[in-house]
């Protein structure tokens, strides 16, 4: 197991404490380092000839005691080492960075700033977009799911599988968080339905597609991708379930009652050489009620 700290990024806020209850309960199920991150965002511009105040020192930062207090009892059992570090800059930029010697970063969906109608903060928009290591974006409990899946009770992963492309990454983690957490992964492998043909203008298309058969072949071609993740985790139940829909609106139902979601982060591409989240993650991001899991491609992916 990787002994890269999990960091947990807090300002203060209600939704950046409940992102250090995760950390905290991830770092001590991976045996890892807690590292608690408070990124202080001084104004760079003040009136001339005025002074300018100097930032307060880790061990006097009240974001930083708050969090200590909040693990100096049960919040911090188990977990290997506690560390503190208070940076100054813009957390947009910083905290992303966090992510270079980090084995997860956590974050609350919202902080202190922005606006209260916003459903996720651009920080945990940057840092799910820029980091180096898989961002973990926690809500607030009070985001509803209205669409529902019939799913079995109990604990689950859930991950999205593209059978055209499949994410190796964020297959990897969803099986380790499985393992670590003694739930099944349940896999959301979404095929479109009806299948569009696209003709000439007088034309008449002449294929006819089977819903069965799309659903076969789309369970066939996750199995395939799935197998090698079921050899490394061989004591963790695997669900996949081929739906016909949207990927997004699927993995969103999916969500309620969840331990995590699992989603990758888009790939480079020539045209588009720029770090992005794609629409799926982005709407997963925004919608899913359970912490969702952005996990960055392989290095030689990107």
């Amino acid at each position: 197991m990787s002994t890269l700290p999990v960091v947990a990024a807090v300002d203060g806020s209600d939704d950046s404490l409940r992102a250090l209850d995760w950390a905290a309960d991830a770092a001590r199920r991976r045996g890892a380092p807690l590292r608690v991150a408070h990124v202080r965002h001084h104004s760079a511009w003040t009136p001339p000839g005025a002074q300018v105040p100097a930032p307060p020192p880790p061990e006097g930062d009240p974001v930083l005691a708050d969090a200590r207090a909040r693990l100096s009892g049960e919040g911090a059992s188990g977990v290997v080492d506690v560390e503190y570090a208070g940076l100054d800059g813009a957390p947009g930029a910083l905290l992303p960075a966090l992510g270079a010697e980090a084995g997860l970063l956590v974050l609350g969906s919202r902080g202190r700033g922005g606006f209260a109608s916003l459903l996720l903060g651009s920080n945990g928009l940057s840092a799910a977009r820029d980091a180096e290591c898989p961002v973990v974006i926690v809500p607030r409990p009070d985001r509803t799911v209205d669409i529902t899946l019939p799913v079995e009770p109990g604990p689950r992963v859930v991950v999205g599988l593209k059978t055209d492309g499949p994410d190796d990454a964020a297959l990897a983690l969803a099986f380790t968080e499985a393992a670590l957490r003694e739930a099944r992964v349940h896999v959301v492998a979404a095929y479109p339905w009806p299948i569009q043909s696209w003709v000439a203008p007088g034309d008449l298309p002449v294929t006819v597609y089977d819903q069965d058969a799309v659903e076969h072949e789309t369970r066939t071609l996750a199995d395939g991708f799935l197998a090698p993740h079921r050899a490394r985790h061989p004591g963790v139940r695997v669900d996949t379930v081929p739906t016909p829909g949207d990927a997004a609106g699927l993995l969103v139902a999916a969500s309620r009652d969840a331990e995590l979601v699992v989603v990758g982060r888009h790939r480079r591409r020539l045209l588009a050489p720029a770090r992005m989240l794609g629409s799926v993650t982005h709407a997963v991001l925004l919608h899913a009620a359970s912490p969702i899991a952005v996990v960055p491609p392989a290095p030689t992916e990107e």
